[in-house]
């Protein structure tokens, strides 16, 4: 099972990055960020396929391929300020890690402005 492989990086991770703080404390977050980008080339492929599946239902449906980029870029946002908020709050600077998620929020509202302007346009259209 994939999820095995998953879980024994994240594993074997934790295990060296606790060795790595009794023995050299300054070499700790590295060993923290090595362990997430090997973990996160890993499931590349996974994302790679997801985005392949999601290209064939805006194929299908005729939902507009701009809006749907958009909805990719949010999720993606999304995932990218967690896992760089978790890496802050690991490695004991939570008030950074605060405002990367001020952050993305801001930018995740900025993101969504045009599906929300979209939206307007069709209920206005519908309205007359």
């Amino acid at each position: 099972m994939e999820i095995l492989k998953i879980i024994g990086i994240g594993i074997i991770t934790c295990v060296v990055v606790i060795i790595i703080k009794q023995i050299k404390p300054e070499f700790a977050l590295v060993a923290l960020i090595a362990g997430s980008v090997i973990m996160l080339v890993y499931i590349f492929d996974y994302f790679v396929n997801i985005l392949d599946v999601f290209a064939n239902i805006v194929n299908k449906t005729g939902i507009n391929s701009e809006l749907f980029a958009i909805i990719l870029k949010i999720i993606g946002v999304g995932y990218l300020i967690e896992f760089s908020a978790n890496i802050c709050s690991d490695s004991g600077n939570p008030a950074i890690a605060d405002k990367i998620i001020l952050g993305g929020k801001l930018l995740i509202l900025i993101l969504a402005m045009p599906i929300v302007t979209n939206l307007l346009d069709i209920i206005v259209e519908l309205i007359q």
